[in-house]
This record gives C-alpha cells, sequence and structure tokens, in this order.
C-alpha cells in the first residue's frame, strides 16, 4: 500500500470514529433525549451509507458499461494492495457501525433496563409507573421512590414535565403488550409480573401519540393513549392539584 492511499485510509477512518464518539453530533434538535440520540446514530450511519452505495453502484455501472461489447471476461488479476486496501477500509466502517451504535443501544435513555423494585429506585428523576391492561393504560405517579402506594393515578393520558429526567416502570397486569411512543423515541414490552425502565428527557412541550405496539387482542387497536409534556411549574400545580382532589385519582381518560 502507497503512502497516500495509507493516508487516505487512515484520514477516512478518522472522520469515521469522529462521529462514532459523538452520536447526536448529527442530529437534530428532537423531541426528547431518546429521540436524539436515535437520530443521531441513524445520521450518522445514513453519512457512511450514502457514499459506499454511490461509490458500489458507480462502479457497478461503469464496468457494465465499459465492458459490455467484451464477449469473454479476463481473468482476475491478483492485486494484494488492493485486497489490503477493501479489508482495512471494511474494518473501519463496521468497526465505526459497532462503536457508534454500542454508545447509542448501550444508553439508559434508549434500551428498557429490567429489573425489580429495588433495583430501580431513582432519586434524581421524577418516577412513574406505567400499567398495561387489556385494553388500556394506567399511570401511577411516586415522587419518592418506587415503593410505597401511588401518590396520583390516571388512565389513558400521561403527563410528564418537559426538560427533567423521567423514570418510566413498564409492566402488565394480563398479557403481552408495548408501550410505544413514537414521538419521543420510547418503546418497551411490558410483561406481566416484571418490569422494564425506561429513562427519557422532554425538551420540548406537547402532547404526543401512545399506542400499543404488540398485538393483544380484539381491543389492540384501541389501546390508545397521549403523552403530554408540560413546564416544570405547570406539571408541579398539576400534581398538587390531583392530590388535593382527594383520593389522588385523576379522571384523565375517564
Amino acid at each position: 500500500m502507497t503512502r497516500k492511499r495509507a493516508g487516505l485510509v487512515a484520514l477516512f477512518g478518522a472522520a469515521l470514529l469522529a462521529l462514532a464518539v459523538e452520536p447526536a453530533a448529527a442530529a437534530q434538535i428532537q423531541d426528547s433525549t431518546t429521540d436524539s440520540l436515535i437520530w443521531g446514530l441513524n445520521m450518522n450511519l445514513l453519512y457512511v451509507a450514502i457514499p459506499i452505495t454511490v461509490l458500489v453502484e458507480g462502479i457497478l455501472v461503469y464496468t457494465v458499461w465499459r465492458f459490455r461489447n467484451q464477449e469473454e471476461a479476463l481473468p482476475t488479476q491478483e492485486n494484494r494492495r488492493l485486497e489490503v486496501t477493501w479489508t482495512i477500509a471494511t474494518a473501519i466502517i463496521l468497526l465505526f457501525v459497532g462503536v457508534a451504535s454500542y454508545q447509542v443501544m448501550a444508553s439508559p435513555y434508549v434500551t428498557a433496563e429490567a429489573g425489580d423494585q429495588a433495583a430501580l429506585q431513582e432519586q434524581d428523576t421524577e418516577l412513574i409507573t406505567v400499567e398495561a391492561q387489556r385494553y388500556g393504560w394506567t399511570f401511577y405517579y411516586n415522587e419518592s421512590s418506587w415503593d410505597g402506594e401511588a401518590e396520583v393515578t390516571t388512565r389513558t393520558d400521561l403527563k410528564i414535565p418537559a426538560n427533567q429526567d423521567v423514570s418510566l416502570r413498564v409492566t402488565s397486569t394480563d398479557w403481552l403488550h408495548a408501550f410505544h411512543v413514537p414521538g419521543l423515541g420510547l418503546k418497551s414490552d411490558a410483561f406481566p409480573g416484571q418490569y422494564n425502565r425506561l429513562r427519557t428527557n422532554a425538551g420540548n412541550t406537547g402532547t404526543y401519540q401512545l399506542y400499543c405496539a404488540e398485538y393483544c387482542g380484539s381491543g389492540h387497536s384501541q389501546m390508545l393513549g397521549t403523552v403530554e409534556v408540560v413546564p416544570q411549574d405547570e406539571y408541579e400545580d398539576w400534581l398538587a392539584e390531583q392530590k388535593s382532589g382527594g383520593d389522588g385519582s385523576g379522571n384523565s381518560g375517564e
């Protein structure tokens, strides 16, 4: 391999690894930390996939056109420099994909974590249990820990504060469901007797569609809800209002 070619390969590899180190750098501002990480990874992989696709298709078109009138193909000639070059380039690309994907998929904001109550206690986040049942959703709000009874309960509609970490503990009362909020990049299976924790931080206020993403029976298509992201002060006022309403049960979705 010539020095020039080696330099180009090294430069290409350095550029890919730079993107992998900061997977969200290429993303636009999204509605949540989760959504931003996912879009950042998608964009970084796209930056690599597009030039490779153009290069491969370009070589294919050129070859078909260049040798269109040739009756018999020439035997392939051994070229060790070329073989070493594309082997190293392929290794760099695979390394980039692996590093970039691992950084995002290992994030608690992207991949749900399974665990019991003791393992899921949080001190610096809003704690909400998401309970799926055929065919609806119940949300239990507890500001201090996962232990004890919920301070506020709502059905169908989930309310969370903006610009604050929120931990969602997802479970089911009957069979398999899937909690999915595509606008915030959230998705987790809901199993009976098991808790999966999702974490997110929603930066933009607004209302997002919630639905079950796992076929769960005849009422599956009606298993809908909303996630409303509101400013922190409005969220605190709402919680206080729900608590002072008597039993702490909100009438959302009733």
